[in-house]
């Protein structure tokens, strides 16, 4: 399934392909109650077309009808909607306030590179960093997986939007939890990857799921790839063994990365013995061991593995929105 970003910027390439400009809106920033989040896209003409969505109705119906009057005609400019707006009265139904990048893309090759570089990043091919200095043409960049970051940075007249930065689970270890957390994820918009290096749970991974091309699997010691490879700071990782062998070499070194969480299957006394280990034994430090989620996910008093895995996708999700 595309997401919704994708298929705006498919239309949006579909319009310039069409001869007609395009205007791309991008929700930078947000304040109080709102109904899109930051990075929300949409793409109009002139004709009154749109894509994609920035409040559900109230503001699209403004942005369409300014766009008729001829106005947004600069490469790139700000316009506030909401409460304390100064560019609009409009006022949102939650009472919140939106700050909305518009981009003014005439028809032109360079406008068409630069969109079809955008459908790469967001097919996953390449990540991207989105810069632009108001009111000029934007800029992009690749940039390492290591170094990406999902927020967008947003001062004064300098925007840095990540572009194709979605947000990564990295399972250690395949379980029944974690069959029901790759569900869970896969329908969230996260990207997954499963480390998995013994034979049997290999087997049990590619019959329960008999196409894996929608996720990356790696024959590999968990510990081991991330010792290799790191994770970035939009990466989750999770260990969902209950086996010391996995969890205890996997938490020593998910540590060492940038990840945004890091959690591990076990009851609170199971947690306390392996906290333990892993200060004796890692020589973790107190700092190491509080980034450690154990025991892992919001406490809703879970039993059964499908629940688990809620409890544990519901803590990631807080922890990647509230940015703790």
């Amino acid at each position: 399934m595309q997401s919704l970003d994708y298929r705006v910027i498919a239309q949006a390439l579909a319009w310039l392909q069409n001869s007609s400009p395009v205007w791309l809106c991008t929700v930078l920033h947000t304040y109080g109650s709102s109904p899109r989040s930051p990075g929300s896209l949409l793409a109009a003409t002139a004709q009154g077309e749109f894509i994609g969505s920035l409040s559900g109705g109230c503001i699209e119906e403004d942005f369409l009808a300014r766009i008729a009057l001829g106005e947004f005609c600069q490469a790139s400019q700000v316009v506030r909607y909401g409460k304390g707006g100064r560019e609009t009265a409009i006022e949102l139904p939650c009472g919140g306030t939106l700050d909305v990048l518009i981009e003014y893309l005439p028809q032109a090759a360079s406008t068409l590179d630069y969109l079809s570089q955008l459908l790469r990043a967001l097919k996953g091919e390449v990540r991207l960093l989105k810069s632009l200095l108001l009111p000029q043409a934007a800029m992009l960049e690749t940039c390492p997986a290591r170094h990406m970051t999902a927020a967008i940075r947003y001062q004064q007249q300098e925007i840095m939007l990540p572009i194709g930065s979605v947000p990564t689970l990295l399972i250690a270890g395949y379980s029944a939890v974690a069959h029901d957390c790759i569900k869970l994820a896969e329908m969230l918009g996260f990207e997954v990857v499963i480390c998995e290096h013994r034979e049997e749970q290999q087997r049990q991974l590619q019959q329960d799921f008999s196409d894996l091309s929608p996720y990356l699997v790696i024959s590999q010691h968990p510990a081991l790839y991330l010792e290799k490879y790191g994770a970035s700071s939009s990466t989750a990782i999770v260990s969902l063994t209950h086996d010391p062998r996995i969890d205890d070499l996997t938490l020593s070194e998910a540590v060492t990365t940038e990840a945004f969480y890091i959690g591990a299957m076990g009851s609170q006394a199971n947690s306390l013995q392996r906290r333990e280990r892993l200060q004796r034994i890692s020589e973790l430090t107190t700092d190491d061991l509080d980034r450690i989620h154990a025991p892992i996910g919001l406490p809703i008093g879970s039993k059964t593995p499908a629940e688990i895995a809620l409890s544990i996708l519901a803590d990631i999700v807080r922890c990647k929105n509230s940015g703790v």
